[in-house]
């Protein structure tokens, strides 16, 4: 899915790296790096539609699949990740007093 069709009820999953979380993501997005997926899967949303990204998709796209094989129908990896959310002129936030931008 596009950045533009990320309705803004939509959980919006982050996986990146937490210095990428940091330098910049999307507001009100949850942060769960990938590859702490496997022991927090409880905490993904089973009952609402589940936006994954990260940088450029890759990884996002391996959390979705892994994903859908454990059980989950309502994930969607956001194509070209946080560049194409910065693209699109979707707002983006910084953890660090930064100016936010994608790393």
């Amino acid at each position: 899915m596009t950045p533009a069709q990320v309705e803004p009820s939509a959980y919006l999953l982050d996986v990146r790296e937490p210095d990428e979380w940091q330098a910049g993501h999307a507001p009100h997005a949850h942060h769960l790096p990938m590859m702490e997926v496997p022991a927090r899967i409880a905490e993904i949303p089973t009952d609402t539609e589940v936006v994954v990204v990260c940088r450029s998709g890759g990884r996002s796209g391996q959390v979705v699949s892994y994903l859908m094989g454990n059980g989950w129908d309502n994930v969607r990896n956001l194509d070209g990740g946080m560049h194409a959310w910065a693209a699109a002129g979707r707002e983006v936030v910084s953890e660090n007093g930064q100016p936010a931008h994608v790393l």
